[in-house]
């Protein structure tokens, strides 16, 4: 029978310190993209895809997610009894959308350290993790390209993006082979994955984007991985160490337009972007943006 991805996880107890000190007291992945949180994207992206089951990792300071997703009596009372039932359905929609299960990761050890927080939960079956800073913007949800690569190969599946120049340099990078005639000439077997090399090293130009589909043998890879840089257990290094162990993973260059709004340039683009294709906010934001004298702004 063949496997199929039922659990998405999201790492989510990092400090947030590029948005400080907006993030001081409230989780960079509740920042707004115009009137929803960061990680609400993520997770309607993780439904859209079939998953039916969510894993947070969350950390100190990032009690206001499971609040969130959770169901708000005293809220939805109010805009029930003042006629507000627009707002009451949006309310009802994020506590109604699935079950939702939280890990507390008591250190920030890096991403490899989140995933492998998950093991207990993931079980021995394959899993999404999906980064909430990376907000894609696609016809056909990011993951659900990405699931129908896995249905068809039943391997690990890694998320890439052509990236040219020296901007390379700021991403985990595959070193892989396209495959032939499969998926439009977007898969790639991956021979290995070097993290942030300087841009004349690069094995390629294939960037390594928030997205993954992995199986659960990673869980032991990233148990044997010695920890990287600043103490920190890297899932690069975990997927290195995995593919070292005969095991097989593909990158996919999906389709679609990748916001990182971890970014603080990123997070201003992505939210007038987003904004913009608003049908009830879109048309009066962009006759705004036409009265702005940008010459004079610089």
């Amino acid at each position: 029978m063949k496997m199929r991805v039922r659990k998405a996880v999201f790492p989510a107890a990092g400090l947030g310190t590029r948005f400080l000190p907006a993030t001081k007291a409230q989780p960079k992945e509740m920042l707004p993209l115009v009137d929803k949180p960061i990680i609400q994207y993520g997770v309607e992206e993780a439904m859209a895809a079939g998953c039916d089951q969510i894993i947070i990792i969350t950390g100190r300071g990032k009690t206001a997610i499971e609040d969130h997703f959770d169901v708000s009596y005293e809220l939805e009372k109010m805009l029930e009894e003042r006629g507000k039932l627009d707002l009451l359905a949006i309310v009802r929609q994020i506590s109604d959308m699935m079950h939702v299960a939280y890990v507390r990761q008591k250190e920030a050890m890096g991403l490899g350290h989140a995933v492998l927080m998950a093991r207990e939960l993931v079980g021995n079956e394959p899993f999404a993790v999906l980064l909430a800073d990376d907000v894609i913007d696609a016809q056909k949800p990011c993951l659900k390209q990405m699931m129908e690569v896995f249905e068809e190969t039943q391997c690990s599946v890694i998320a890439a993006q052509e990236v040219n120049g020296p901007g390379i340099s700021s991403y985990g990078v595959l070193d892989a082979e396209k495959v032939s005639g499969k998926f439009d000439g977007r898969l790639y077997a991956v021979k290995n994955l070097v993290e942030k090399p300087k841009p004349a090293e690069a094995p390629s130009n294939l960037a390594i984007i928030g997205r993954y589909i992995l199986t659960p043998q990673v869980f032991q890879a990233l148990e044997s991985t010695q920890l990287g840089a600043g103490g920190e257990l890297q899932l690069t290094d975990g997927l290195r160490n995995l593919l070292h162990a005969g095991e097989k993973i593909n990158g996919y260059a999906f389709e679609g337009r990748r916001h990182d709004t971890g970014d603080k340039l990123g997070f201003l683009k992505a939210t007038v972007e987003f904004a913009l294709k608003r049908t009830d906010l879109g048309p009066a934001f962009a006759d705004y943006l036409r009265t702005l004298d940008l010459k004079k702004s610089i």
